[in-house]
């Protein structure tokens, strides 16, 4: 059998770890072409030399030297900077992980559906900031886009061999976060350190303050209309604290299928990644029985105000979705900075969503990589000032 050619980009995150896991036990199967990565060269250089890949790339110039220093004696090309990530993207491969956090993952993940191959797409923001830009090129290219966040890989298995026209709507589930049963007033007190603390999954500090505040669920209701072309008020948010029921799927007879599993990324990683079978994985077997109950509530928006700027971002289209993002993502980093607080996080997003929302004609430019890219600049550059007036 011939070797499958691959290539992860943003490798030494917890998805890109994760989905080296997977390839590290099946060598024979996969020809790594590139591997890209951040501020961890030590990780990026030891993994492409252990996969011997035959290009690493970290986002930062300056550590190209550290890079090059630590591929000595390999035959690994290494590479430095946004413009390298998106050319190392540019190389034909049959199978793309997309797994760069924020907003920098979108012009890379385009680059790789240039070439027809499939994308696995774990990088939220591509489809929140650009799903018609990224859809249409995947169509225009003959490439596929396969899910990787595990609701989205729920809702896609759980739709295999069934008509979309027969789904009456999609419920993703939330674990809540840190926060989920703390007193609403008490939450801005709350520290970095409690938000970067996540109940049931391992994943990355941004993404579990994002769980916390629910905007990682929020992205996800923009990304769920995206993929499977649902309407907002098709789409549901229960909040399932045990992290198991990933998502569910109804229909038009009143069925409902749900998709149940450990919370180990590694499954939807590996769906993707064997897609359209299915081959043994190297995650927990549940126990029903033992587990004894699964529980799910509703939602509350006055804790999550991110859940109802989301449905506002997906009334409004064309490029509400980008400012949301950069919004957010900004918010974010004023929290961990220290310069706002928790809640004023979904504050500062709806504040931002006001003034670029106004009418300016900003969000209903047409959808194209430079204009994305416009709006995301003018939103951080916003969001910097609504941050230091909360700040002042």
């Amino acid at each position: 059998m011939t070797a499958r050619t691959i290539s992860i980009l943003g490798a030494t995150g917890s998805i890109g770890q994760n989905t080296i896991d997977l390839i590290a036990r099946a060598p024979d199967d996969y020809d790594v072409v590139a591997l890209t990565g951040a501020g961890n060269v030590a990780q990026l250089a030891a993994d492409a030399r252990r996969l011997n890949a035959q290009v690493a790339v970290t986002a930062h110039d300056h550590l190209l030297e550290d890079l090059r220093t630590a591929l000595a004696g390999s035959d690994v090309h290494a590479a430095a900077g946004t413009a390298a990530i998106t050319e190392a993207a540019h190389r034909p491969a049959d199978w793309v992980m997309s797994a760069i956090v924020g907003a920098a993952g979108l012009a890379p993940g385009l680059a790789a559906l240039s070439h027809g191959g499939t994308l696995a797409l774990a990088n939220k923001e591509s489809l929140v900031c650009a799903g018609a830009l990224m859809l249409s090129t995947a169509q225009t290219h003959g490439a596929r886009i396969l899910p990787v966040d595990s609701e989205h890989s729920a809702v896609f298995q759980a739709l295999v061999g069934e008509d979309i026209a027969s789904v009456e709507r999609v419920i993703i589930t939330a674990s809540g976060g840190a926060f989920r049963d703390w007193p609403i007033e008490d939450l801005a007190r709350a520290t970095l350190d409690e938000a970067s603390s996540h109940p049931n999954w391992d994943m990355g500090q941004r993404i579990t303050i994002d769980s916390a505040s629910m905007f990682n669920k929020a992205m996800e209701l923009i990304e769920t209309r995206e993929y499977f072309g649902v309407t907002p008020d098709q789409i549901e948010v229960l909040v399932h604290p045990e992290s198991m029921v990933h998502a569910l799927v109804g229909f038009r007879d009143g069925a409902l299928m749900a998709h149940v599993g450990p919370p180990d990324m590694r499954h939807a990683i590996g769906y993707a990644l064997h897609w359209p079978h299915r081959r043994d994985l190297p995650v927990d077997r549940l126990d029903l029985a033992q587990i004894g109950q699964l529980t799910f509530r509703a939602p509350c928006e006055t804790r999550w105000p991110a859940l109802r700027l989301a449905r506002e971002v997906m009334q409004a289209g064309g490029l509400a979705g980008a400012v949301f993002n950069a919004a957010k993502e900004t918010a974010l980093d004023g929290f961990i900075a220290g310069r706002i607080t928790f809640p004023d996080m979904a504050a500062v997003v709806e504040d931002v969503l006001t003034q670029i929302s106004a009418p300016s004609g900003q969000i209903d430019a047409p959808m194209t990589l430079d204009n994305v890219a416009h709006v995301d600049h003018l939103t951080r550059q916003t969001a910097q000032q609504v941050i230091l007036k909360r700040a002042g």
